[in-house]
């Protein structure tokens, strides 16, 4: 199987410097989205191809942009940040041949320091929510509280289930994301990745972290910084979408 890889690009040309060299090597194609002006670094690799957004687009209308424009089995959706280790791609890959109902597959997600990044995640609760979003998190800090959530007694040196994982770097069947529609474009930021990982689920496609696969990845986590900014808007009419999508999420604890 062969690999498309899309990697969304808004504002970000520091950040491609050090991950296309990475990545390219690594996929049979390469297309970076430059959402906004002033995207890309002053050189690519020879083997990337660029598209320039007329006008700044979702992530999840940039994903499907993107997997619109590539052909192969494989659509890897990265992050400009994410800087895979060399055989990253390739160990994905392999375990995406060899389980055909595998229709997501991530890789361990590592801080530039080195430290452990808690990738792998179990769908949401409302009340994990509001605690993450509201000042109830200094009472109950997120990492300390929500250990079920972010599965941090958990670290596993094998692949494993999952439910969802972060959507900056996810090896993707295409053959998934034309049953399911895709992403979906109504996010305009923030769990347009859970609700990827939650309608494949509902339709049979199993999520599969796979931690010999190593992706560096800085992880801004701008909403868990500061209450009432813009960002922290978006992603509550994010979780009401998803909510309204899925209301049986609703009573999950």
């Amino acid at each position: 199987m062969r690999v498309s890889a899309v990697v969304i690009s808004h504002g970000h040309a520091e950040e491609l410097a050090r991950s296309l060299p990475a990545l390219s090597g690594q996929v049979d194609e390469l297309l970076v989205i430059a959402n906004i002006p002033g995207s890309l670094p002053p050189e690519l690799p020879e083997s990337v191809r660029v598209l320039e957004n007329p006008r700044p687009l979702s992530f999840a209308s940039n994903a499907n942009l993107g997997a619109a424009r590539t052909q192969h089995e494989l659509v890897l959706i990265a992050n400009p940040d994410a800087v895979p280790e060399p055989d990253a791609v390739e160990i994905l890959r392999e375990f995406m041949e060899e389980h055909p109902r595998a229709g997501v597959a991530g890789p361990k997600m590592l801080y530039s320091d080195g430290s452990w990044q808690a990738s792998r995640r179990s769908f949401p609760t409302v009340g994990a929510t509001i605690v993450r979003r509201t000042p109830l998190r200094y009472l109950f800090p997120p990492l300390r509280w929500q250990r079920q959530h972010y599965l941090l007694d958990e670290r596993p040196d094998e692949p494993v289930p999952a439910d969802t994982m972060l959507g900056a770097f996810l090896l993707l069947r295409r053959a998934m994301l034309d049953e399911i529609g895709g992403w979906d474009p109504g996010y305009r930021m923030y769990c347009e990745d859970i609700d990827l990982n939650y309608r494949a689920a509902r339709a049979g496609w199993e999520r599969w972290y796979v931690p010999a696969a190593v992706v560096h990845h800085e992880y801004a986590a701008v909403v868990d910084k500061r209450f009432l900014t813009r960002h922290t808007l978006w992603h509550a009419r994010s979780m009401a979408r998803f909510l309204r999508k899925h209301p049986e999420r609703l009573l999950a604890r």
